[in-house]
């Protein structure tokens, strides 16, 4: 039996798959997320181990046959600054994180971030490596001088683990890697003027490499010394891989707390002047990319809706249902980050709105609003992706019936919704398997699956909110520059 652990942003899940890749016991606790003034949001590296050990150890205990391997995944972005023994060097820096807004600005009027596309096919935005730490470079260099590498969550955690310093390919193709080559573009590096940096960024492992618990891994997990690690893909790609992303052109919905949007591809080929938003990330198949445009108006704001009005989260489906597509003339833009969006564009000032508010405005058309508005995001991203195939979708915002039918209807498309949870633990269990020659069936998997379809007369009403919301986005992205 395989644990596959998904180390996501605020709480820790694993879960146990057998041989057939079906799920046979899961725990989870939460993780301390710090959100300091400034849009300041960091996290501590011994807190969120710690996390592991406790799921770890929870699902391990009620199992009546041994641990053959451990598989890992997590949260991307951000910053984990570590020593040559994976003791960190200041708290990590999350991808939430706000206080190289102002940098990404002068990069974007500058063309840097331009150029970095045109070399790798990611934007950049805040909360990325390459920001966060041409931040430090200036502001707290004393950081990077003590550190050994500057890597990532799931990195951070292998290390500890097993003593390995190295990346998965999928985190380091945020932006520095290029996608076609899997090797860092030393003119990427150069352009954010981190080159006499290049020495903290650890080689990406080949695809499917197998790691081993050393003595100190083996004792906080209590599992034997020499177990089976894999450590990657990060969440988002191990989420398209669980859910049953296969075929190019295939996408999957994660409404968690970013809204990502991926879809699959074949080919390495971009185009440099696009828009320079999104991520282009290699996956554990060579000659395979996820084109992912991972917004930030996930659950995150639907959690602020509920703090507003005073409510449960669960309460939000039977509040959708006291209002009707439209949300009485309601509508809303919903970029509540502060720092702003990143996907299907960049831009660190921009800000939510709710328009079309009287004294009629019910709790639900509020809450409708920006529900659809967050649908229509989707669609945005999907558009900037190039979705053609089957959706697939995961994540706690398609735990409500209602909200998964705004997303079919705004996108024209029934949803796949898989039957068993922990999509993005089961990815990197399939990789784990993969890797240690011994595949899981993944026809198992897709049978329990439900679909959400379309209900074909919202479509149009939708086609026609679609529009305004992008009329509405154009003229706020011109205010959001003065």
């Amino acid at each position: 039996m395989i644990i596959g652990v998904d180390i996501g942003t605020s709480l820790t899940k694993a879960v146990v798959f057998d041989k057939a890749g079906m799920s046979v016991a899961s725990a989870c606790t939460t993780s301390e997320v710090h959100h300091l003034p400034g849009g300041l949001v960091e996290q501590d590296l011994d807190q969120v181990l710690g996390t592991v050990a406790t799921v770890v150890r929870e699902v391990a205990a009620g199992l009546d046959g041994p641990v053959t391997a451990l598989a890992l995944t997590g949260q991307g972005d951000g910053l984990w600054l570590r020593d040559e023994a994976g003791e960190a060097v200041r708290p990590a820096i999350s991808w939430l994180d706000g206080r190289a807004n102002s940098l990404l600005a002068e990069w974007q009027a500058a063309g840097v971030t331009r150029e970095v596309f045109r070399r790798t096919a990611s934007g950049m935005f805040p909360g990325s490596a390459a920001a966060i730490m041409s931040f430090l470079d200036t502001r707290e260099p004393e950081s990077l001088d003590r550190a050994a590498v500057a890597g990532y969550c799931v990195d951070a955690v292998l290390q500890r683990l097993t003593g390995e310093i190295t990346v998965d390919a999928s985190d380091a193709s945020l932006p520095f890697l290029n996608p076609a080559t899997r090797h860092y573009d030393e003119g990427a590096i150069a352009a954010v003027g981190l080159s006499h940096r290049r020495s903290l960024f650890a080689e990406p492992a080949a695809p499917k490499t197998v790691f081993r618990l050393d003595e100190r891994g083996a004792g906080l997990l209590g599992l034997p010394v020499g177990l089976p690690v894999t450590a990657g893909p990060f969440d988002l790609p191990a989420s398209a891989i669980g859910a049953g992303v296969r075929r190019a052109g295939d996408g999957i919905l994660t409404a968690g707390t970013t809204l990502a949007c991926q879809v699959l591809t074949d080919s390495a080929v971009f185009d440099p002047e696009g828009e320079p938003a999104g991520m282009f990330l290699c996956t554990p198949e060579e000659g395979e990319f996820l084109r992912a445009m991972p917004a930030m108006v996930g659950t995150a704001g639907i959690d602020w809706v509920c703090r507003l009005f005073g409510i449960a989260v669960e309460e939000i489906g039977s509040l959708l249902d006291t209002s009707k597509p439209g949300a009485g003339g309601v509508r809303a833009l919903p970029f509540l980050s502060a720092s702003g969006e990143r996907a299907p564009f960049v831009d660190a000032s921009a800000r939510a709105q709710f328009s079309g508010l009287s004294l009629e405005s019910e709790r639900g058309d509020v809450v409708r609003a920006l529900c659809e508005s967050i649908a229509y995001a989707a669609k945005h991203c999907f558009d900037a992706a190039g979705l053609t195939g089957t959706l697939y979708a995961c994540g706690g915002g398609v735990r409500s019936l209602e909200w998964t039918r705004i997303f079919a209807d705004v996108l024209g498309r029934p949803i796949v919704i898989p039957g068993d949870p922990g999509v993005g633990a089961r990815g990197a269990v399939i990789v784990a398997a993969d890797a240690l020659g011994e595949p899981v069936d993944r026809e198992l998997w897709a049978e329990s699956a439900r679909v959400v379809e379309v209900r074909p007369g919202n479509v149009s009403f939708y086609e026609q909110g679609y529009a305004d919301y992008q009329a509405s986005l154009a003229a706020a992205r011109g205010l959001w520059r003065l």
